[in-house]
């Protein structure tokens, strides 16, 4: 498993599978968010599965399938409220992480500096400088 640390409370990664689960237990993670719709993975990759092995390990699991149509400011608040209340370390999977960044960046538009934002993705491997003006937009809206 891949997971690449935004915060100290909020990571990301690639798609997981079960046997990634004894790590993130061991890694302390209170909450896992599948941003990844099903369409994209076969079965045994689809959130029913993943979920289920996620809880029977005691994780709480959530879904939050994105897509460039679906990153939406409901999604994005969405996201924010599930991690600010997951009482603990939470991991946030996709594809390559990406959009478990973008939505984890946005959410931060206007409550951190967008270099600070960026940077932290950035740290983690993740160059998402052509959100800068989102960002920027965002955060003046307040």
């Amino acid at each position: 498993m891949d997971m690449r640390q935004i915060t100290p409370a909020y990571a990301v990664s690639p798609q997981i599978g079960v046997e990634d689960i004894p790590a993130l237990k061991e890694a302390g993670i209170a909450l896992v968010i599948c941003n990844r719709p099903d369409a994209e993975v076969p079965p045994s990759h689809q959130s029913d599965a993943i979920g289920a092995a996620v809880t029977g390990a005691g994780i709480r699991y959530e879904v939050l399938p994105l897509t460039h149509q679906t990153m939406t400011h409901d999604n994005v608040a969405k996201q924010a409220e599930l991690a600010a209340g997951a009482g603990g370390p939470v991991l946030a999977y996709c594809a390559s992480g990406t959009r478990s960044s973008v939505v984890w960046a946005l959410g931060q538009a206007g409550e951190m500096p967008t270099d600070d934002i960026l940077n932290a993705v950035a740290r983690a491997g993740y160059d998402l400088g052509g959100l800068r003006p989102t960002l920027d937009a965002l955060a003046q809206k307040g």
